[in-house]
């Protein structure tokens, strides 16, 4: 896309073409490219056929999976109920996801309009990830026409797995609802996009109820297996709480993590708002994410000497605590503080990306290295688990791609009321007036015909 741009190919971000021709659903999804153009820029981005094999090998095993059961992908047991796709497609999704409801809390309630050129690309970083955290759960779970039956057919409200399938139910509606807008405004729908606008606030308010209450609920799960954790991952008093606050830094960083490589391979469909302001939205999103890494390194301390752990701390357990508290959480809070402080922008989207490991290491160490850890073996996963795994996060990527390269998350999509006419004026000696030119009035007609 970048070489047709620079040959002269128009962006599409508006609703109308040059000559002023309201553009059809085929040329926006063709990103105005005809279909052999597109297929062409398609074939030649090598990315593409990474992904192609990718999907070659791990669709027709991720459908095997559904036809031969569970166990011909996994090797789950007992002792290790949960693999990958649940110790990362579940637990380490759903943490980087939290950066709907936060960015959507600061500028909606809190008035925080600088963060609104990152705010829409929050949301979607939010509503894919939840959304692929579900794709990991049917995975593992199976018959996902029974999705419904926490809804309406089998009541657990003593359960804590029912807690959680009715907030991310609810809460991906409301994500879905919230980055709606967007979707109107690309197909041109107003009606749709006032409608939401009339209730974002109360979106906004239950997105903070329900992400709160599920992260910490996804901690709560572990309680219900006391003594199979390593101590030093589990507090019976503190496991929601290092779920919830450590889940604010992630979410955050995830949003450095994924604008950073946004601007750097799809610079072509950002706008200028978007590249102006990203490096000061960056750094404020910084800020956030080392007083959440600060405030989850003192819970977890206070944790531990709550419960008197500090003995684990000389075991070889110990050491591997530390190197995650270190590599995850301590090394990312001092490169943020740093970069901050001296306004080096990329010292901080380094800090972002070590934190996103972090978080990602804390949750597979806690759901399945550090699960049954008396036992003598650990769990090695199956390769066509691995592949399964890497195969659905591939069309995450791809569906997240589909998304910014089309709808407006990293431009702003102009409307032709928004264009302004330049108006020319002549003056007429005997009235001593001025009166506007055939080709302002030309201009206003037309602007005016396009609404």
């Amino acid at each position: 896309m970048k070489n047709m741009i620079k040959h002269g190919l128009a962006v599409v971000d508006s609703p109308y073409d040059e000559s002023g021709r309201k553009r059809t659903v085929v040329e926006k999804l063709l990103l105005g490219l005809t279909p052999s153009q597109y297929l062409l820029q398609a074939f030649r981005n090598p990315f593409n056929w990474i992904l192609a094999a990718i999907f070659a090998i791990g669709i027709p095993i991720l459908l095997g999976r559904f036809v031969f059961g569970l166990a011909w992908a996994t090797s789950g047991s007992n002792d290790y109920p949960w693999g990958l796709f649940l110790g990362f497609g579940l637990f380490a999704m759903v943490p980087l996801s939290s950066s709907g409801f936060q960015l959507g809390t600061a500028c909606e309630i809190f008035g925080r309009h600088d963060l609104e050129p990152i705010e829409r690309l929050a949301l979607l970083n939010g509503l894919l990830g939840y959304f692929f955290a579900v794709v990991y759960l049917l995975a593992d779970l199976g018959q996902p026409w029974r999705l419904p039956y926490p809804m309406v057919v089998s009541f657990g409200p003593a359960a804590v797995l029912f807690l959680v399938a009715w907030h991310v139910a609810t809460y991906l509606s409301v994500q879905v609802a919230e980055v709606s807008t967007a979707f109107f405004e690309w197909i041109g729908f107003p009606a749709g996009k006032r409608g939401v606008r009339r209730i974002t606030l109360g979106l906004t308010v239950s997105g903070i109820i329900l992400s709160t209450l599920h992260q910490g609920a996804l901690g709560a799960l572990f309680t219900y297996a006391p003594g199979k954790v390593h101590p030093l991952w589990y507090s019976s008093s503190f496991q929601w709480l290092h779920f919830f606050v450590s889940s604010l830094p992630g979410g955050l960083c995830m949003v450095i993590t994924v604008s950073t490589i946004a601007s750097k391979f799809m610079g072509w469909r950002a706008d200028r708002r978007f590249r102006e302001k990203l490096d000061r939205c960056t750094v404020s999103l910084a800020k956030g994410a080392c007083m959440g890494i600060a405030t989850y390194i003192t819970i977890k301390l206070i944790g531990i000497a709550h419960d008197n752990k500090w003995s684990y701390l000389d075991s070889g357990w110990g050491q591997w605590f530390m190197l995650e508290i270190i590599l995850g959480f301590m090394l990312p809070l001092v490169l943020m503080t740093y970069g901050v402080h001296t306004r080096k922008v990329n010292i901080v989207r380094l800090g972002a990306f070590a934190t996103v490991f972090g978080v990602v290491l804390n949750r597979v160490n806690t759901a399945i290295i550090t699960f049954n850890w008396k036992l003598p073996e650990r769990e090695i996963p199956p390769w066509r688990e691995v592949v399964i795994s890497l195969t659905i996060f591939a069309i995450y990527i791809v569906v997240y791609r589909f998304i910014l390269y089309r709808l407006p998350i990293l431009y702003k999509w102009r409307q032709q009321e928004e264009e302004v006419p330049v108006t020319e004026t002549v003056t007429v000696p005997a009235a001593g007036r001025r009166e506007a030119s055939p080709v302002a009035v030309a201009s206003y007609s037309n602007m005016t015909k396009l609404d």
